[in-house]
């Protein structure tokens, strides 16, 4: 098949009707959808909120309709868009969004929405968005625009394949995350709340547990294209270490802040910063990595296993906020953390612990591997979709 023909989206769909709340009853509320209602990651109106007419924002002057597609014209990298569900119908929405509504009789709301979200479409508005600080584009930019235009049952046609392979994705997504929830649960059901302690179990300093604390390096090394892992306080991320931004440094540097290395369960704690207190365990594929400016903590496995969960949970952030805010930056030492009381299971609690999380994280490892399975067949099928292959 050939490329479909490209058309303007200005086009293709109508403006939206305004609206003026000076014309209204003060006290009377509308449904706002302002640029944090929409969750970038899953694309939908996430969190609209309720406001009184005599406090509307100034932005606030677009009525939508269902199936009209929202585009967000601020940091257009984000990528900010979602399709107005019937429940919104008629809501209030910020002029921050470009607000698009197809003409029916040529162009499907599916199909426009599934365009938006296209790193084609994307990177155009990235392109021509101006302002370094705040960028953006205009809705002239959004209109004056693209999209391949192929016939309407076409168009409906690709719109239900992307559909239901943007369904299977989303029903990973939900997986993984139930996978959080029953972690949550087996810690409950093994020690009970830790704030209250149902079942009268010890009480003893995190100290009393581990082999040694010792601080990573403050003075970062010269960072490389490639080398060894070097693990910051932005890549701990409530349990878990986070490739993203990951810097390396070289083995000869390595070499000098060898006192900074980690190996495979040790567990990371962040010190200072908006994550005080967040903490991760390294996992294989980081043994051998080095820490920069954070706690390193030696423990037994089943330990270390427990204790991650236990200070990355509410209560044990409660523990160490009152800690960390004693000075003027959020700050937590190796004496602070040591000196932390928590509850002390006996150790086969801590066994069976470990073992239920040791099979959850196998379900999240094959989770994850068929949601990336996933996500590369949708963006297959997406390229496919608007080159008229599909």
């Amino acid at each position: 098949m050939s490329e479909h023909r490209r058309v303007h989206l200005g086009d293709l769909v109508a403006a939206p009707s305004t609206w003026n709340p000076a014309r209204l009853d003060g006290d009377t509320t509308f449904t706002y959808i302002d640029l944090t209602a929409v969750d970038q990651k899953s694309k939908v109106v996430a969190n609209p909120r309720e406001v009184l007419v005599r406090e509307a924002p100034s932005r606030a002057r677009q009525v939508v309709a269902d199936r009209d597609v929202l585009v967000s014209t601020v940091r257009p990298n984000l990528n900010a868009v979602a399709l107005v569900p019937t429940s919104l119908d008629s809501a209030i929405a910020s002029t921050g969004f470009c607000v698009l509504r197809p003409n029916p009789t040529r162009l499907d709301s599916s199909y426009l929405f599934h365009w938006v979200k296209t790193p084609e479409f994307v990177s155009h508005m990235v392109r021509r968005a101006t302002g370094a600080s705040y960028p953006a584009v205009s809705d002239r930019t959004v209109l004056s625009s693209e999209i391949p235009l192929p016939p309407l049952p076409e168009q409906q046609r690709i719109a239900a394949i992307l559909d239901q392979a943007d369904a299977l994705r989303a029903k990973r997504q939900v997986m993984l995350a139930d996978l959080e929830t029953l972690t949550q649960s087996v810690f409950v059901d093994i020690f009970g709340n830790p704030a209250t302690n149902p079942q009268n179990l010890s009480v003893e300093p995190f100290g009393a547990h581990v082999r040694s604390i010792r601080y990573g390096t403050g003075s970062p090394p010269t960072y490389v294209a490639e080398g060894i892992p070097f693990i910051r306080a932005t890549n701990v991320k409530a349990g878990t270490i986070s490739s993203k931004d990951l810097k390396f440094i070289s083995r000869i540097d390595a070499e000098k802040i060898s006192k900074c290395q980690v190996g495979l369960g040790d567990l990371i704690v962040v010190r200072s910063g908006v994550n005080t207190g967040d903490c991760a365990l390294i996992p294989a594929v980081y043994d051998g990595a080095f820490a920069a400016f954070d706690l390193i903590v030696e423990l037994e496995h089943d330990d270390a296993v427990y204790y991650n969960f236990l200070i990355n949970s509410p209560f044990g952030k409660q523990q160490i906020l009152p800690l960390s805010r004693r000075a003027a930056q959020p700050h937590l030492n190796a004496d602070q953390l040591a000196k932390l009381d928590f509850i002390a299971p006996l150790p086969e609690q801590k066994a069976e612990f470990s073992q239920h999380i040791a099979a959850i994280d196998r379900l999240r490892l094959r989770f994850t591997a068929s949601l990336s399975a996933l996500d590369h067949l949708f963006a297959s099928l997406q390229a496919d979709a608007f080159r008229g292959n599909l």
